[in-house]
């Protein structure tokens, strides 16, 4: 196995201040009030391309030979990892062609054709996107630039773990989202290099945990498919060439559903003014996961790249999930005065009446019955319950029902 060594660490980082932001830790109060530790964010989704990848790519690039940057740069990426080729591609003067899923957001597209990147969109997720990638690589003679599976990517995304003990020397904990494993095996390795005591632990998605499940078998495994919104790290099959650094070095795995990562978001927002993408948010909702108390724990934000309409979707599923808006259904009589009955009912409650739905056809009997669906804001689960308790008390039998917003 190559050795990653400090030496390359040391260049890399050297290299990599060329382009990267040297991203300050962020302390969050509320985190820390919410875990019993002090927490504090590594906010790459600051970084000039919106992502940490940007440091792999250009830390790549710069040992590539004139040959082979000369004959033109291909990868393939769900988008951050696409951007940071496409602008090192730029520094460099050189041609850059980027495979990308059909499914990655606009936002990510249109930024890697801004950096001059010539974008090509092919499969459904990133393996296939890969695959195709590697034929074009073949065809055209290319020089392919793995977003994740190369010890010299790898290396260059390590310089954030340089930053993270520069600044935090006696960080205990160091939480990294992990997709194919390029940033897991930078972070873990030059964070045990520095000091074996951190632990580092990688954050999966639920329903993309190829690490997770490679670990388990003792080598690479491929899942047979991924489903997450977590795009950027919706991979089937972790590196081979980065696996043993990941099996030597990163302490354990925590895998979070997607349900979490929405109400993450929700509280990134409101707490930090910060935009991170739903792979940047694995490591936040990892937190509650995490068994410990008074610890030093930085969670890496790996980026910020989100489409306002995915944005859109985030935040209402997530008011949705705080119980900050919520749909009853009830049953009254068709008949004048019981709609302004039940809206001042909701009215005395401080609730917010946001849309009504009146179905006259839920019964043959339209004077015995008709149902009207009431979707509402309210301050949280306690002010829900209490609204729903006045409409009890008033003589109605509320059912909470899947609120369509």
């Amino acid at each position: 196995m190559k050795e990653l060594s400090l030496d390359k660490f040391e260049e890399a980082y050297e290299v990599v201040r060329e382009v990267a932001s040297e991203t300050k830790l962020v302390y969050s109060d509320y985190f820390s009030a919410q875990t019993d530790n002090k927490v504090y964010l590594k906010p790459e989704n600051m970084q000039l391309t919106g992502a940490y990848k940007l440091r792999g790519a250009y830390y790549k690039i710069s040992t590539l030979s004139e040959e082979e940057r000369g004959r033109g740069l291909i990868t393939a990426s769900a988008g951050n990892h696409a951007q940071g080729v496409a602008y090192a591609a730029k520094c460099y003067g050189v041609k850059a062609v980027i495979v990308m899923p059909t499914t990655t957001p606009l936002i990510k597209v249109n930024r890697t054709k801004g950096y001059g990147a010539e974008v090509i969109l092919s499969g459904d997720v990133y393996d296939e996107a890969c695959a195709y990638a590697y034929r074009l690589a073949e065809e055209k003679g290319y020089t392919f630039v793995h977003p994740f599976d190369d010890l010299d990517v790898a290396t260059g995304q390590g310089t954030i773990a340089m930053e993270i003990i520069k600044e935090l020397p006696l960080v205990d904990y160091i939480l990294v989202p992990v997709g194919g494993g390029g940033l897991a095996t930078g972070v873990s390795t030059l964070a045990k290099l520095l000091n074996p005591k951190i632990k580092v632990i990688g954050v999966e998605p639920a329903g993309a945990n190829c690490m997770q499940e490679s670990i388990r078998a003792g080598k690479v495994m491929t899942l047979d498919h991924v489903s997450t919104i977590a795009d950027g790290t919706a991979v089937k099959t972790p590196g081979t060439n980065i696996f043993p650094y990941i099996s030597k070095n990163l302490d354990d795995i925590i895998t979070v559903e997607d349900e979490e990562l929405v109400v993450a978001f929700l509280d990134m927002v409101e707490n930090h003014k910060m935009i991170v993408e739903n792979s940047g948010l694995l490591t936040v909702a990892a937190l509650k996961h995490l068994d410990v108390k008074n610890k030093k724990i930085v969670s890496i934000l790996s980026g910020g790249n989100m489409d306002v309409i995915t944005m859109s979707s985030v935040v209402q599923q997530g008011l949705v999930l705080r119980d900050r808006i919520f749909t009853v259904s009830v049953l009254l009589p068709d008949k004048p005065g019981e709609l302004t009955r039940v809206s001042g009912i909701i009215a005395k409650q401080n609730g917010n009446v946001i849309k009504l739905e009146h179905n006259q056809f839920v019964s043959i009997n339209r004077s015995a019955a008709v149902e009207l669906r009431i979707t509402l804001e309210a301050y949280g689960t306690e002010h829900k319950e209490q609204i729903i308790k006045a409409l009890h008390e008033n003589g109605y039998q509320p059912k909470v029902v899947r609120a369509s917003i």
